[in-house]
Order: structure tokens, then C-alpha cells, then sequence
């Protein structure tokens, strides 16, 4: 059993060649049209067994270890744990800071078409998902016995249906949509959806251990905590704005006063932690505490401060964290790619479809509709925070992981590209995607490839 210096030194060399990594992948990104989060997602299967652990095998499993063998157990290695649980401290804090950016009232002005394009984007993809799910389920070999047909079917329509909100969040902020009815009403969107796949996830979880109370308690505390932050604690926040320092108290971490910060930081983990319990995960809790925090000069500080260090030291050592459980091997035979391919079909289809048809339906014009469609498949993160749940409470083998993993890649990758193809289609006749829709272009706006 390693000492614990011995596991902060390796953590220490770990996370060095995660950001060496993702730096020196992220020109070869940018180059196709990404934003850095999808570089930074690239560089988590990079180092896993799917590249490293192909070209150099020794040196993966040294640099990062899954598992320890202590006596005749196996457990989970110490540094393994150390990633689990920084990346999780990074997703919470960066759902906090996309929270904290979230422009409501352009929601408001757009909650009717907000509605019916979170419907289809959530309705079609669950049947589409559901028939994929009982057939693989009937194929045998992507399910353990703990799963039934219905429950199997369950599953991969979540996975399916799901939209990666923190992925979203970073593509719609990094390329200058986040005050835009477009990135506004995706991210909305992408917020109905995923919990409605939580909700999904956690049905299956809890019947495969005989009880529904994990579905009851997911749906009825995550409309508890969504009140309750929405119409109490939001009114308690609001006096953050006209917090002084009392005589004597000039305590400030790095230009922020740590009254408001420690308050600000203990509302955020305990959203997040009450969230986890219920079972509708952190990254809802840490995005709520965030869309109620007043908006002014001490949010704007926290954001600029807290921006850089969450994104590029800590959000990374989530997707390495999914790396090492992602092999790309055990899909190297043609029936099981045969499936994958199914998958990723399916998948692609089901949201760039459903979400397009029905948002052009809408009033929105072709390039929003198709953008908005291109957005939604952008699954990176919360797929991969389901597949782990699922691969973690015994529901799914190797295989289905990497099938769905490798569906994730996949769809992330193309989501920018296609939705940058519509968007530059507007700049030849004009046009940008605005706060209401298309606008006429009046001033030179960012680079494309930002």
C-alpha cells in the first residue's frame, strides 16, 4: 500500500502530464474547428489503455494505476480515487461558474420554444434509444444479469437522449453564444434532458435493487431543491450585493472579501451534496446555486478568478478519469461494431433531427434550427458521468461502455463543426445568431475558430 506522500507525489506527476497533454493537443483542436474542452476530453482517452496503453503499456499502467493488489484483494489504487474526486471538485465548480454566466431573462422571453424543442429533444431520442436498448439487451454481452430487457432498454435511451450540459456550456461560451437566444435556448434544453435521463438512470437503478424509492426521491427532492433555491434562497443571496466589511475585518483572498466567498463556496457543496443524495448529481446543484446568485461586481470577480483554475487544472482530471475505463479493444470484432455504428446512427439522428425539425417549427430560421440541432449532440461529459454510474453499480459491461464512449467521442467532435458550418453560412448573407434570433451584422464580431 503506498504511503500517502507516495500518492500526492504521483498525483503531482499525473496531473503535469494531463496539462502537458491537453496543451499540446490543443493546436491540432483548434485547427479542426474545436473548442479546448474537446481537446481537453481527447487527452483523458489519450493517456488511457485505448492510445497510451496501446503504444506503450508499461508506462499507462504505471503512470496511471487502477487498481492495487493488497494481499489477495484487489482494490481501487489511492491515486485512481485522488483523479475520481478533483474532477468531481472541478465539475462542481465549473457548473457553478456556467450558472453564474446564465443569461435567464433571455430565457423568458423564449420559454415557449424552449418547451417544445426540450420535448422532441427529449421525446424522440428515448424511443429511438429504447428499441436500440432491447435489442442489445436480446444480443447479449453489454448488460450483466442484473438487467432486464425494459431496464436495459432504459438505459441506453438516457444515454442516448442525454445532452452533455457542462460540455455545452464550455462550446457556448467559448464561441460566444452565451448571450444568444441560440445558446440560451440549448442550454435549456440541454438542462431538461439531462434530468430527464437522471431520472431514467435512476429508475434503473433502483429497480435493479428492488425498490423504486431511488426514482421517488430523485423526482420529488430535485423539485424540493429547485423551490426552495428559487423562491427562499435567492432572496437571501440577493444581500450578498450589499455586504460591508464590518470595523477591523479586511480579509480578502485575492481581491475578493471572504465573507461573501465562504458563503458563496458553502452554497454551492452543499447544493451540490444535497443534489448527489437525491440522485440527480452535483452538476445540477452547483448550476442552480449559480443561476440564483445575484448578479454584480462580487460574482463577476469570483468568475474571473475561479474561470481559470477550475477549467484547465481541475476539469481535466474528470475525462481521465473516464479515459482509463474507456478500451477501445473490446469493439474490434464486426457484430459488436455493427452495434456501434447502430449507436452512433441512432444517436446523431435522433437529436440533430428531432431538435431542428421541431425548432425551425418554432419560427427559427434553417442555420439556427440546424445549430441548435448540431449543439445537442454534444454529450461529452454527463454521457460519460452515466456511464460510469452504470458501470460502477454493475449494470453494463466493458463493451457497452466503450460503445457508448466511443458514440460520445464521436458526436462531441462533430457537434462544433456542423454547428459552425450554419453559423458561417449566416456571416456570407450577414447575419449572427443574436439575443432574438438572426440580426443583421452591424460591427466585426469574434473569429470563428476562437
Amino acid at each position: 500500500m503506498p504511503s500517502l506522500l507516495e500518492v500526492t507525489t504521483h498525483f503531482f506527476l499525473q496531473v503535469a502530464i494531463i496539462l502537458v497533454t491537453c496543451r499540446l493537443l490543443w493546436p491540432v483542436f483548434r485547427r479542426l474547428g474545436q473548442v479546448q474542452v474537446v481537446a481537453i476530453m481527447a487527452a483523458g482517452f489519450a493517456l488511457g489503455p485505448s492510445l497510451l496503453g496501446w503504444a506503450w503499456p508499461s508506462a499507462q499502467e504505471w503512470l496511471f494505476p487502477t487498481t492495487l493488489t493488497v494481499g489477495t484483494a484487489t482494490i481501487t489504487h489511492p491515486n485512481l480515487t485522488a483523479i475520481y474526486v478533483v474532477g468531481q471538485l472541478g465539475l462542481v465548480l465549473y457548473m457553478f461558474l456556467v450558472g453564474a454566466s446564465f443569461k435567464l431573462e433571455i430565457l423568458q422571453s423564449h420559454l415557449g420554444k424552449a418547451g417544445a424543442t426540450s420535448a422532441a429533444g427529449i421525446g424522440l431520442p428515448l424511443v429511438l434509444g429504447g428499441l436500440v436498448g432491447v435489442w442489445m439487451v436480446g444480443q447479449g454481452g453489454y448488460f450483466t444479469s442484473k438487467v432486464g430487457t425494459w431496464q436495459g432498454g432504459l438505459f441506453v435511451a438516457a444515454a442516448i437522449a442525454i445532452t452533455a450540459f457542462p460540455m455545452l456550456a464550455w462550446i457556448i461560451y467559448a464561441s460566444g453564444l452565451l448571450n444568444t437566444r441560440l445558446g440560451t435556448m440549448s442550454l435549456s434544453c440541454a438542462a431538461v434532458d439531462d434530468a430527464c435521463a437522471w431520472v431514467l438512470l435512476a429508475t434503473v437503478v433502483a429497480t435493479t435493487k428492488d425498490t423504486m424509492f431511488g426514482a421517488f426521491l430523485a423526482i420529488g427532492g430535485g423539485l424540493a431543491f429547485l423551490i426552495f433555491m428559487t423562491l427562499v434562497a435567492r432572496r437571501f443571496l440577493a444581500r450578498l450585493n450589499t455586504w460591508t466589511p464590518r470595523d477591523g475585518d479586511s480579509e480578502r483572498a485575492g481581491g475578493l472579501p471572504v465573507v461573501p466567498l465562504t458563503i458563496v463556496l458553502l452554497v454551492v457543496l452543499v447544493s451540490s451534496w444535497f443534489t448527489d443524495y437525491v440522485g440527480i448529481y452535483s452538476v445540477f446543484g452547483a448550476f442552480v446555486a449559480g443561476t440564483v446568485m445575484p448578479r454584480g461586481a462580487l460574482l463577476n470577480l469570483i468568475r474571473e478568478r475561479f474561470e481559470p483554475l477550475v477549467a484547465y487544472l481541475l476539469l481535466p482530471a474528470f475525462f481521465i478519469y473516464s479515459g482509463l475505463n474507456t478500451k477501445l479493444s473490446l469493439i474490434f470484432d464486426a457484430k459488436v461494431l455493427l452495434v456501434a455504428a447502430v449507436v452512433l446512427v441512432v444517436s446523431f439522428a435522433g437529436k440533430f433531427g428531432a431538435i431542428g425539425l421541431v425548432a425551425r417549427w418554432q419560427g427559427m430560421s434553417w442555420r439556427e434550427a440546424g445549430a441548435m440541432g448540431a449543439l445537442a449532440n454534444a454529450r461529452g461529459l454527463m454521457e460519460l458521468i452515466l456511464l460510469n454510474i452504470g458501470l460502477t453499480a454493475g449494470l453494463i459491461t466493458g463493451q457497452l461502455y466503450t460503445i457508448l464512449a466511443l458514440m460520445t467521442i464521436v458526436t462531441t467532435f462533430v457537434a462544433t463543426p456542423v454547428m459552425r458550418m450554419f453559423e458561417r453560412s449566416g456571416w456570407k448573407n450577414g447575419v449572427v445568431f443574436g439575443p432574438s434570433g438572426e440580426e443583421r451584422r452591424t460591427t466585426e464580431s469574434r473569429s470563428l475558430t476562437d
